[in-house]
């Protein structure tokens, strides 16, 4: 059995404004520094023997504290990074409304299928992860590792534990710094505990 953390990085200012940020590097703001020192000293009693993310910057600022408790160097990997949006990304729902009616109607509905221009499909994304999270469960069968990702990414991953379509709305949380357990044993994947944003409830009394 493997047993993965995963985590969606902390906030951004376009988490803010609800903005598209796909492969955009955009960095965290101030509250999100703040939400991955909290998670950092979450993972004191911790232990794991290695601690993945996603190339994007704001993945990347968010594993550092926990990778610094845990005495771990991150591994990089692009293939954890979130959807490509295309021409969409940057763009709040809005003004993809305005601007390209086919993107907006395929957002709007959850086409699984639509590919936007310059980005990839939400099949595609949920290929691309699938194929990452299978080879890390397989390096580390019989271990634990972190993973630092994005929220797409746990969509994916949750969908996957739960055995639902693309196409069934998305009904549950993916808190930014929430930590989200799942044990991976012979292609069965199980939801231990999920969002659990219990760091961030310190963060506020601090």
């Amino acid at each position: 059995m493997a047993r993965i953390c995963f985590i969606r990085h902390g906030e951004t200012d376009w988490n803010v404004e609800l903005r598209m940020q796909g492969h955009i590097d955009r960095p965290l703001n101030a509250n999100g520094f703040a939400q991955a020192e909290a998670l950092g000293r979450r993972f004191r009693p911790e232990e794991a023997v290695a601690i993945y993310s996603s190339d994007l910057l704001r993945a990347r600022q968010t594993a550092a504290p926990v990778a610094r408790v845990l005495g771990l160097d991150v591994r990089h990997e692009a293939a954890l990074r979130e959807r490509n949006f295309g021409r969409c990304e940057g763009m709040t729902l809005g003004e993809i409304a305005q601007a390209f009616a086919a993107e907006a109607e395929a957002l709007r509905v959850g086409d699984p299928e639509h590919v936007p221009l310059g980005g990839e499909s939400r099949r595609q994304h949920q290929e691309r992860v699938l194929v990452c999270v299978d080879v890390l469960a397989q390096r580390h069968a019989g271990q634990s590792i972190v993973v630092v990702t994005h929220g797409g990414v746990l969509d994916v991953v949750y969908r996957r534990a739960r055995g639902l379509p693309l196409t069934a709305p998305r009904d549950y949380p993916i808190p930014n710094t929430g930590i989200n357990r799942i044990s991976i044993e012979n292609g069965v994947w199980t939801i231990e505990s999920w969002a659990d944003t219990t760091h961030l409830d310190c963060q506020a009394r601090d």
